[in-house]
């Protein structure tokens, strides 16, 4: 612990945003360039190097967070990277894209507000690469087993550098034209520019991993055929089965899932299209779904130039402070929070008739109307309660030229096959079935992150890959060296 007295003497001072003026004009990071450096050190000091930390219990991960904030302090940035890269392969990822739950766990937390700990991760790991701290670590000697690894989102990523450091010969499949997954095409440029994924690609070519691009196992490849080549097999596709609003009017032209939007979006980034043939430009647009997928169209479509844009959250607008009856610390509370798409609504008055930012919440989809050419117009809504009843008398009709779907995933895509030629066992909830060792019912056949978990968070996608790593290899040598944070079975921390 640097500084006993750093939490009672230092504020929480957070990565600050770029202007929304200047930020949603282009496409890059919202966070100022460089502003994180300066004063990190100090926000590492308010670490408390508690005993019983329960920010290792709130990450699946298991990141040693004390340890490297004790590091960051001294500015011993090299140590710091060593720890943080011991247990997660993606730090410039996470410390992006992951909610934080590690926060809401801090002990700190229970009367202040928490350490920096996302901003701390990201800190190491841009200077890891900054420093060269994040070489390419190929194995000492092949082990003459292969692997693949079916999808190259953050589990399958994890999944395949821990395999390949472990001395197998991996070879990642994903049906996209380039490597990441939702990473690459679901998450905004504005909230993780792709050459931190570029970087990480590179320097697992480096170490030996192979990867094959455009080829959707199931479709483009048996998926027989391809389990007959390998000696494990590790699918890791992901929930991509989009969940839908069947309400009247939902054949109407316009109303889109925001997987459908998204990807077209990070495509025009990436430089394939010089515009979106789904772009918000001058439309009324309106979001069903409160969640990150949704925040994510919003900042997409104001970057667009939509006229407006609606954000609908059918739960209600939760407080601003914890509620210590319903969800006690260090659970993750649901609270109002301000994300940085929902903070750039607010300031540009993108939905002047939304209860906070963009965001109408308690409210429920009724049906949708059109024009005469069968394009849609406007979206009916109702207020609900707690039990999502109506609320009589509350009905008002919103104008909308693009609705985009975004009411979160059930399990993986089975249009491709993969399920069905292999044979796999499923879930109820449409989830991929597998054991305490995260093996399915076919031999050699393992199924790991949201495909066989269910829709969660970066830092559980990234655990699974790292814990399925550890099975494999053990199935494929009878012991495995290998770190294995999480079981199948285990879940977020709740009441």
């Amino acid at each position: 612990m640097a500084d006993p007295k750093g939490f009672m003497t230092t504020p929480r001072q957070d990565w600050p945003r770029r202007p929304v003026e200047e930020r949603v004009g282009d496409w890059d990071e919202v966070y100022v360039p460089g502003a994180l450096l300066p004063i990190i050190s100090k926000q590492a000091d308010r670490c408390m190097d508690c005993g019983v930390p329960f920010c290792h219990e709130a990450c699946p991960l298991g990141n040693l967070i004390p340890e490297w904030n004790d590091l960051v302090s001294r500015e011993d940035w090299r140590a710091a990277a060593d720890r943080l890269h011991a247990t997660n392969n993606f730090p410039e990822f996470t410390g992006r894209l992951c909610p934080a739950p590690c926060e809401a766990g801090c002990v700190l937390a229970i009367n202040q507000p928490a350490v920096t700990i996302k901003n701390v991760e990201c800190a190491i790991g841009d200077r890891a690469w900054e420093e060269g701290f994040a070489p390419p670590r190929p194995p000492d000697r092949l082990s003459g087993r292969t692997v693949a690894v079916i999808g190259s989102g953050p589990t399958g990523l994890a999944a395949a550098q821990q395999l390949t450091r472990a001395g197998h010969t991996v070879a990642v499949y994903e049906k996209d034209d380039r490597i990441g997954g939702l990473m690459r095409y679901g998450i905004p440029a504005f909230k993780m520019e792709k050459h931190h994924l570029e970087r990480r690609i590179e320097q697992m070519r480096a170490e030996g991993t192979k990867f094959r691009t455009s080829t959707a196992v199931g479709r483009d490849i048996g998926a027989a055929e391809l389990r007959s080549r390998y000696d494990a097999v590790v699918i890791a596709t992901g929930a991509t089965a989009w969940r839908e609003l069947s309400v009247p009017g939902r054949e109407l032209r316009g109303i889109e899932q925001a997987m459908e939007y998204l990807p077209l979006a990070n495509r025009v980034c990436e430089g394939d299209l010089e515009s979106s043939p789904m772009s918000a430009a001058g439309k009324h647009v309106v979001i069903v779904g409160g969640g990150d997928t949704g925040a994510d169209c919003l900042g997409t479509a104001v970057r667009e130039g939509a006229a407006s844009v609606t954000q609908l959250d059918i739960y209600a607008q939760p407080g601003a402070e914890r509620d210590e009856d319903a969800e006690p610390w260090p659970t993750y509370p649901k609270i109002y929070r301000l994300s940085a798409a929902h903070e750039e609504a607010r300031d540009l008055e993108t939905a002047p008739a939304a209860d906070a930012d963009a965001r109408l919440f308690a409210a429920s989809t009724l049906h949708f109307t059109g024009d005469a050419d069968g394009h849609v117009r406007s979206l009916h809504l109702v207020e609900v309660d707690a039990e999502r009843r109506h609320r009589p008398d509350t009905g008002r009709t919103l104008p909308a030229d693009l609705v985009l779907l975004a009411l979160g995933f059930s399990g993986p895509d089975r249009t491709d096959g993969l399920i069905e030629q292999l044979g796999l066992a499923m879930e109820p909830r449409g989830t991929i079935t597998r054991d305490a060792g995260f093996a399915t019912n076919v031999p050699g056949v393992f199924a790991a992150g949201d495909a066989a978990r269910g829709q969660s968070l970066i830092v559980w996608a990234i655990a699974e890959g790292r814990a399925v790593a550890a099975a494999v290899d053990h199935h494929l040598t009878g012991s495995s060296r290998l770190p294995a944070p999480i079981s199948p079975y285990d879940r977020p921390m709740t009441v």
